[in-house]
């Protein structure tokens, strides 16, 4: 059984135009999950339900530690706030960059931020938030491909 240490995703955001932030050094904990509708196509005859798959419904959840300097996390969220904007996870990367590959696929589409929490946390605290965005259509898998 294969398995790794899971401690060196990526995560970038688009903010305008071409331009993505790379918030990989912040990101505390990410999670895809994929989730479809399941549109029930039962007929006459059959002896159970039966279902296929519907429209993508998924969500990624991140764990941020906040920073409020330009190009951070505060101010790269805050420019996207209310939008849709493009991102690209993969989950191995290094030196803010990675190799696309079978192995190492590279998740991109749109996510809704419409949420953030600014200020969080109690004496003693890292200041963090955990946000958990909508995807905006489908989550593309590719093979290939620039991180």
């Amino acid at each position: 059984m294969a398995v790794f240490l899971n401690n060196t995703a990526g995560f970038k955001i688009q903010t305008g135009g071409s331009t993505y932030v790379d918030l990989s050094d912040h990101v505390e904990s990410i999670t895809i999950n994929r989730d479809f509708d399941e549109l029930e196509v039962t007929a006459m005859g059959d002896t159970g339900h039966r279902f296929v798959k519907g429209l993508e419904a998924s969500k990624i959840s991140i764990t941020f530690y906040n920073d409020d300097s330009t190009g951070s996390v505060l101010q790269t969220l805050q420019s996207v706030w209310g939008q849709s904007a493009a991102f690209k996870i993969v989950q191995v990367q290094s030196a803010g960059s990675a190799t696309v590959s079978a192995t190492n696929p590279l998740y991109s589409g749109l996510v809704l931020v419409n949420k953030t929490t600014d200020v969080n946390g109690a004496v003693g605290d890292i200041g963090k938030q955990q946000l958990t965005f909508t995807v905006n259509g489908s989550i593309a898998v590719a093979t290939t491909g620039t991180w």
